[in-house]
């Protein structure tokens, strides 16, 4: 837009000195006497001059400050993504939770109106909502793993690319937090700032070797289901981040519940970084191989 404004102030000094150098090549050598009272056509015409250089002027600045149609469809996009991000918000915050008790102390009630169907009071919590802050160089860290992730995909599987999630909130990530009563760790909140889980037909969505990818109220709600088929009792500090795998809280280890063996992985990070490997590579990560089919990542059996 100042380009714009500075091309017209330009052209405005240029004409006006093209108009009084003509006016002086008329004037004659020796020293003419004194003028004659200015004619009232050639003021007129000096008056439409200034009148169009004020007019390109307005016209410049008028067209500099109407958006183009691609700045206005950013701005849409951004102001789509903010209602986004702030309804979530507000959704995960509506549902009131109780504070968590040690056992056997029985749970407060939770009001009817503030219940889920089907979970129980204790697995409602209302803790305190405090954003914490993260570590830079965990951050910093965690996001040059999925550039590695981001930049394969997109040469090489255009369409799984397209499902990867939008950026989290940090409010969300400690929303989820007061109502697991879980401190994420560095690397998850990181990751989950980065692509806030995945969006677009399950068939399609990138996946952590087949592992699903989960958001922040998918893993608030994952959470919620596995303390109401403990039967409202402690469930332990794991924090459900895919189908398969989850986060203890503690340790931060990404685990499989269901098989009692080592950790996958020492962190979020560490799962973060072997993907990458993976893709970049082609080589097998815990027993499947990357593959792409019609622009869409496959993991297939690397026996």
């Amino acid at each position: 837009m100042l380009k714009l404004v500075r091309l017209a102030l330009t052209a405005a000094i240029l004409t006006a000195i093209a108009v009084r150098l003509r006016r002086r090549a008329q004037m004659p050598d020796k020293q003419p006497p004194p003028p004659p009272a200015p004619r009232p056509g050639r003021s007129m015409r000096m008056l439409l001059v200034w009148a169009a250089i004020a007019g390109i002027v307005a016209l410049t600045l008028a067209a500099a400050l109407v958006p183009t149609e691609s700045q206005g469809a950013s701005a849409a996009q951004w102001r789509a993504y903010q209602a986004e991000q702030a309804s979530i918000a507000a959704a995960m915050e509506t549902v009131t939770p109780m504070p968590m008790r040690a056992a056997p102390t029985p749970a407060p009630t939770v009001p009817a109106s503030t219940q889920t169907p089907d979970i129980p009071a204790a697995c409602m919590l209302r803790g305190q909502v405090t954003v914490r802050p993260i570590s830079p160089r965990v951050r910093a860290a965690v996001n040059r793993q999925w550039r590695r992730i981001e930049r394969w995909l997109k040469a090489h599987a255009p369409k799984t690319y397209a499902t990867l999630g939008a950026p989290g909130k940090a409010r969300t990530i400690a929303v989820a937090e007061a109502q697991t009563g879980l401190e994420f760790p560095d690397d998850l909140r990181a990751s989950l700032l980065r692509h806030n889980g995945m969006s677009g037909p399950l068939e399609t969505r990138f996946t952590f070797g087949g592992d699903d990818v989960h958001g922040v109220r998918e893993i608030r709600d994952l959470w919620r289901r596995d303390c109401a088929a403990g039967g409202g009792g402690p469930i332990g500090r794991l924090i459900p981040v895919g189908s398969l795998t989850e986060v203890d809280a503690d340790t931060r280890h990404v685990e499989v519940p269901m098989m009692e063996s080592d950790p996958l992985w020492p962190s979020y990070h560490a799962m973060l970084r072997d993907v990458a490997a993976a893709l970049e590579r082609g080589r097998p990560v815990h027993g499947v191989r990357p593959t792409v089919e019609r622009g869409l990542l496959r993991w297939s059996d690397a026996r």
